[in-house]
């Protein structure tokens, strides 16, 4: 019961959506946007979603980054290219502002004033979060209830794109993603020391995202070589055996800009001292930190791996790495908005029927979330005329396709629609 290309419902932004993710429970969702706002609905009710809550990042930089909600839903972290983490609590009855927390450290030089924070995850018990950060290159571990850092660990040598838990339900393995190719293996209970457990390596671009089963055993990256990969973490290279390898010595000359290039690839080749179980291939990694995950136990059993791509589509893979769906966004969303970024018509739109009509209609999916319970999943992604634009698009497993898709600008209609 895969969910299917052709979407029950398409929500538009008027910029690109960087996450969107449900709830454990799947009784909400949220997205965050490169205009620097969270949106959450209601989704108790799947075929009828309700928008509840819009709030922001001050002062953001760029674009929104990461969001993370607490193991008991209450809270999400989000944050963008500075140094402080935003705190909103997700109940629609609770009106109060967010706050932050400031993830810099004045009595460091390295660690003063703004730097960008890439990724940012809950700990299993909600007690710490752990930042993924640029300049340096580091892994922050941060007591909430304290509200200080517990440690700072200058961790790869290029920028820090993701970090994860290994377990959801324990705080002390987790994983770090580089730029520098490596995914590191950390203990919250050594990481002080600056030495890392053990490494996985078999990337020869930077790390874009790492997603864990949940399950203190495998894990899953993907990286700007366009792989994503499976790993065991009782396959993790230690690090004695690391410093003697070398492995960087391999990536070191690399070259390739994804934000602006297509990738070569007669350039990819396997990495010598790969200690991945399974490769996948097939979708484009560029632009932006493209994600992936495991899908969930509750509806699938984890029985899947799927990843968005920057060439409109959703890949989901069966796990010996054969395609087992492939979800085409780009066509399902296209043209079924306005060429001008700046209107803002509610619209029902009927697939198969006459769209307003472009030549440069694109889109970009950034990252996906499949339903815990339901065999629904919901891409979240840049498209539009020339990207400017984005959607959270619906798919779901549905034999009959004749019905009407509609179209939702989040900004005027009724279900969707920000207050005022």
């Amino acid at each position: 019961m895969l969910p299917t290309t052709k979407p029950d419902t398409i929500i538009h932004y008027d910029d690109p959506v960087c996450c969107g993710q449900f709830s454990n429970d799947g009784n909400f969702f949220y997205t965050c946007g490169k205009d620097f706002k969270v949106r959450l609905y209601d989704t108790s009710r799947m075929n009828d979603w309700k928008h509840y809550k819009t709030v922001e990042y001050p002062f953001g930089q760029w674009t929104m980054t990461d969001a993370h909600l607490s193991p008991d839903n209450k809270f999400l972290a989000y944050t963008s290219l500075r140094s402080d983490v935003c705190i909103t609590p997700t109940d629609p009855r609770d009106t109060g502002d967010p706050y932050t927390l400031d993830f810099s450290d004045h009595t460091l030089p390295a660690y003063r004033g703004d730097f960008p924070i890439f990724s940012i995850r809950f700990s299993g018990d909600g007690r710490t979060l752990v930042a993924g950060t640029g300049h340096p290159a580091s892994v922050i571990v941060y007591d909430v209830e304290r509200r200080q850092a517990i440690h700072r660990v200058q961790a790869h040598q290029d920028d820090v794109n993701a970090v994860c838990f290994a377990d959801k339900l324990s705080p002390h393995i987790l994983y770090s993603g580089s730029d520098d190719c490596i995914i590191k293996v950390w203990d919250t209970r050594s990481i002080g020391d600056g030495r890392e457990a053990a490494a996985f390596v078999g990337h020869i671009e930077g790390i874009t995202y790492v997603d864990t089963k949940s399950d203190g055993r495998y894990v899953l990256s993907n990286g700007k070589d366009q792989s994503m990969k499976l790993w065991d973490l009782r396959m993790a290279m230690s690090k004695t055996d690391f410093d003697e390898a070398n492995p960087m010595h391999v990536t070191r000359n690399r070259y390739y800009d994804y934000r602006i290039e297509d990738y070569n690839e007669s350039e990819w080749f396997p990495h010598p001292n790969d200690n991945s179980l399974v490769t996948f291939r097939g979708h484009k990694v560029k632009r932006t930190l493209i994600r992936c995950h495991f899908s969930p136990p509750g509806s699938t059993n984890s029985g899947y791996l799927y990843s968005g791509s920057a060439d409109g589509c959703v890949y989901i893979w069966n796990p010996d790495a054969t395609l087992a769906a492939k979800l085409d966004v780009g066509a399902a969303t296209e043209n079924t908005r306005p060429a001008s970024n700046g209107h803002r018509r509610y619209r029902v739109h009927n697939w198969g029927g006459r769209g307003w009509g472009s030549r440069n209609w694109d889109t970009l999916v950034r990252d996906v979330s499949w339903h815990p319970h339901a065999p629904m999943l919901v891409a979240s992604s840049w498209s539009g005329h020339d990207l400017i634009g984005g959607t959270a698009s619906i798919h779901t497993y549905n034999l009959d396709m004749d019905f009407e898709t509609r179209q939702v600008t989040d900004v005027m209609s009724t279900n969707f629609a920000e207050e005022g």
